[in-house]
């Protein structure tokens, strides 16, 4: 397969400003040039700060641009922290000696290192966590500003740890950074591309099997814990989607599917159409390395290039594409869902999720939706 030159999966340097924009009494810096700091400020919708360095700065050297920018944001009870980019790396500028204070996190990931989930783990690593062992209740994990999906994911976990009389930990990433100087000792991820490695990972909750699992992993751990609300949840609803799926295979042919995201997000909509519509799973192309199970019944390949993706598409001739607007705009007249960003042309206000129960109901009614409009 050719190099790809036009990667559709952010870089590092977005990876670190989506795990530390998350928390609410951290000011994030970009110390790069105008895109550097736009891409993400666009893409993670949060408030970000820049140094926008020029030419002469490449040359000469950024420093007086760096301070001017910390100096305006130290002393407003925020940490700052400052995320170097390409430039500033390429020529080995030694952001640490520039500046220095205990309120400054400084954080070395530029764009050329690897993904976003790189960048992320690089973030996690400035913050440095610590694990409380006294601390009672469960980390919700793998939440990242760039997922389209992370408020109603946060929301979604805990409404069904609340049910079970399970407190929320800490929430990797999102709140306060306070939050991360005592973790509870056990996590239950939501998106495994952006996992922190911090606690004991019960399980995920992406898929209604997942998430089952998972219950029955944290009812181990918090025997006085009420998981049979959650359970009965979970058969009556899975009881609703596998009638409505049952009655849309009446009407239509199972779809033939093209699914384009990051592994985890691409593993879950693989799984969900095989279980409820007996999809045909044509391809599934990850944007980032991250392996997959290989007793799983379809093969996914690494597909990051607007090229490679247009040439997969091609081949297989798809029903519905599951993807982002990249994938939309390169054949319309398709049926599609989206669910990795950028997702451009939809007005959204609500916070849906896509783990859990919720998650499951509202990625498979987008799904039987986008199929019959097409029909029709």
């Amino acid at each position: 397969m050719p190099e790809c030159q036009t990667p559709l999966w952010p870089c590092a340097m977005t990876g670190a400003a989506s795990c530390l924009a998350g928390f609410d009494d951290i000011s994030v810096v970009i110390h790069g040039s105008s895109g550097c700091y736009y891409y993400p400020a666009t893409l993670l919708h949060a408030q970000l700060h820049g140094t926008f360095i020029l030419e002469n700065e490449v040359v000469f050297g950024s420093g007086d641009r760096l301070r001017e920018v910390i100096e305006n944001l130290l002393g407003k009870g925020r940490k700052v922290a400052v995320i170097s980019t390409c430039v500033p790396a390429a020529i080995g500028e030694d952001i640490r000696s520039l500046i220095s204070s205990d309120e400054i996190l400084v954080v070395d990931s530029p764009g050329f290192i690897g993904g976003i989930e790189v960048g992320y783990r690089k973030g996690i690593d400035a913050l440095a966590p610590t694990v409380d062992p006294n601390r009672l209740g469960v980390n919700i994990d793998g939440i990242s500003l760039s997922d389209p999906f992370y408020e109603g994911n946060i929301r979604e976990v805990s409404r069904i740890l609340h049910q079970a009389g399970i407190p929320i930990g800490t929430v990797f990433c999102r709140g306060h950074i306070t939050d991360t100087e005592h973790a509870a000792p056990l996590t239950i991820g939501t998106n495994d591309d952006f996992a922190s490695g911090v606690g004991e990972c019960i399980g995920g909750t992406l898929g209604i099997p997942n998430l089952q699992e998972s219950c029955k992993n944290l009812s181990k751990f918090y025997e006085n814990a009420n998981f049979e609300p959650v359970f009965a949840e979970i058969e009556r609803e899975e009881e609703r989607l596998i009638y409505t799926c049952d009655k849309f295979l009446r009407k239509f042919d199972p779809p033939r599917v093209a699914i384009f995201a990051g592994a985890s997000y691409a593993r879950f909509a693989s799984e969900t159409l095989k279980r409820y519509i007996d999809a045909q799973i044509l391809i599934v192309g990850a944007r980032n390395d991250l392996v997959v199970d290989l007793k799983t019944s379809y093969h996914m390949e690494k597909i990051n290039g607007i090229n490679e993706v247009q040439d997969a598409i091609s081949k297989v001739n798809p029903d519905l594409i599951i993807g982002s607007s990249f994938e939309r705009s390169i054949i319309k007249n398709t049926a599609f869902v989206g669910i990795i960003p950028p997702l451009r042309g939809k007005v959204r206000l609500t916070h849906p999720p896509l783990v859990g129960i919720s998650g499951t109901l509202f990625f498979t009614e987008e799904v039987l939706n986008a199929c019959m409009d097409k029909k029709k």
